[in-house]
């Protein structure tokens, strides 16, 4: 199964920008529908944005279309959330996810995790 580490977290003031990025193990990652989720303290986790394997559909959660872009790069086994725009309810710890079966099974119940990485936007 393919291993996933994301990185790119950091504390950026509202209205500032970060890429996260998810390294993925394998020679199988061109394979896979990835997407990212996120999960604030106290919250549940919730979904944010996914990609298809050939990177052509992409879907948003409502509460960051027209801020955030989901895109990949096969060559270098990654996937990456450009994050523009950024609130402070932004803050939360963001999770990769990929699975082979697609797009439409990243958005609901994912197979394989990356172990997060922490993003804080302070006002």
């Amino acid at each position: 199964q393919v291993q996933l580490v994301e990185s790119g977290g950091g504390l950026v003031q509202a209205g500032g920008s970060l890429r996260l990025s998810c390294a993925a193990s394998g020679r199988t990652f061109s394979s896979y529908a990835m997407g990212w989720f996120r999960q604030a303290p106290g919250k549940e986790r919730e979904f944010v944005a996914a990609i298809s394997w050939s990177g052509i559909s992409t879907y948003y959660a409502d509460s960051v279309k027209g801020r955030f872009t989901i895109s990949r790069d096969n060559a270098k086994n990654t996937v990456y959330l450009q994050m523009n725009s950024l609130k402070p309810e932004d803050t939360a710890v963001y999770y990769c996810a990929g699975d082979i079966r697609g797009i439409l099974a990243v958005t609901g119940t994912p197979k394989n995790w990356g172990q997060g990485t922490q993003v804080t936007v302070s006002s």
